[in-house]
């Protein structure tokens, strides 16, 4: 990025923050503050270790500095302005989740779109709040939801009961969301000694968990599979069965009776019902549903109680959209590549030197943008000048 092109992206983000009314997190003095300026070269310098006095009136700081980012801390602290961590006397954290579209196991950046990108991110988003809701049980009122201006989307869960948590804690949440850590379906059985059926000897029963978490989700899976099977011939069902890994043409016709003979007990939650072949059939699901419904956050985030965190209604700096904290209501239907664009920088146009041709969608449309000196909507021009695909041309 040339100096024309960071003053005059300099210039208009503070115009942007003179018209902006900005809306602060919980407690924003006990927090640390940090930005990123506009600087010489292709690196970024974190001004950091900053408490909100220092920084005076937050929307005169903006306008004045106009910075490329803008961050808050999730940890507050007793000093939130001393140098070191250990001196700022941590008194508790924000719970953080971070979804990054160039990080989901479904997104290739090298080929999807960036639009296509943030809508698998989206997917992923509210795979996250049901999570949230169902299986840690945190009300809405908990749960601040914000799109980072860029490439995906953070959650805030403000309660007491998170803000103590350490980070070894915050790292089990981490694995749960991400299905690590579960062994098999054994796991999410509860066990219970029964009378052997015709023996002596007692046995023990094997229960999945049928009314939360992991185990739910693989009972909804089974209970789906089972009506499913009963819906076919003999022979497809058994086929359909016998596709699974580790069950046989035995294991098959095994299964497909006890869904004809007992399919309550599938209902129940049993997984003895066709002996170890109904555990293996458990297991092969336990497997899909952890791939499809497993949210892929960036866990450091999550774990790290003294991370910093873009402030909502703050320009992103590596895009020149808005980070913009979203309703509840309003996630599903939320389109950041309208929403986001910032409204100060969508009337007047500019010319800018663009590297290479390239199509930019962008408030609704998909612009087609030739490489050279080209006149563009100004939203576009700054979107392509601050991540480093052109720079501003001489007046």
């Amino acid at each position: 990025m040339n100096q024309r092109t960071r003053a005059y992206l300099q210039g208009r983000f503070g115009d942007y923050y003179r018209r902006t009314e900005l809306s602060l997190p919980p407690a924003p003095g006990l927090r640390e503050w940090g930005v990123i300026p506009f600087t010489e070269g292709p690196g970024t310098t974190m001004v950091r270790h900053k408490e909100l006095v220092e920084l005076g009136d937050l929307s005169t700081f903006l306008v004045d500095e106009s910075p490329r980012h803008v961050y808050f801390s999730a940890g507050q602290y007793d000093d939130p302005g001393a140098r070191s961590m250990a001196e700022k006397g941590w008194q508790g954290s924000d719970l953080v989740f971070d979804l990054d579209a160039d990080h989901l196991p479904a997104v290739d950046p090298e080929t999807d779109s960036y639009a296509s990108m943030l809508e698998t991110c989206k997917a992923a988003l509210l795979r996250l709040l049901e999570f949230l809701r169902t299986d840690f049980g945190f009300e809405d009122d908990a749960l601040t939801v914000v799109f980072s201006g860029s490439r995906g989307y953070h959650v805030h869960v403000r309660t007491d009961a998170v803000r103590p948590l350490d980070r070894e804690a915050r790292s089990e949440i981490a694995a749960y969301l991400l299905g690590e850590g579960i062994s098999g379906v054994e796991a999410l059985t509860s066990e219970e000694t029964v009378a052997g059926l015709g023996r002596s000897t007692p046995a023990q029963k094997h229960t999945l968990t049928t009314d939360g978490g992991w185990g739910r989700r693989v009972h909804n899976r089974l209970c789906t599979l089972v009506e499913s099977i009963q819906e076919l011939d003999e022979a497809a069902a058994i086929e359909r069965l016998h596709s699974f890994d580790g069950i046989g043409e035995k294991g098959g016709k095994m299964l497909y009776q006890a869904i004809l003979d007992r399919p309550e007990q599938f209902s129940a939650g049993n997984l003895d019902v066709a002996g170890q072949y109904s555990h293996t059939l458990a297991n092969q699901l336990l497997e899909s549903v952890i791939e499809e419904s497993a949210v892929p956050i960036d866990e450091p985030v999550t774990t790290d109680i003294n991370r910093l965190i873009r402030l909502p209604g703050s320009i992103h700096g590596g895009s020149g959209l808005a980070v913009c904290e979203l309703s509840l209501d309003d996630v599903e239907s939320f389109d950041p590549l309208i929403e986001a664009v910032p409204e100060p920088f969508s009337g007047a146009e500019i010319t800018i030197n663009n590297r290479e041709q390239r199509a930019v969608q962008l408030s609704g449309e998909t612009h087609k943008i030739p490489a050279g000196n080209v006149t563009v909507r100004e939203s576009i021009g700054i979107f392509l000048m601050a991540r480093g695909h052109a720079e501003k041309a001489p007046e």
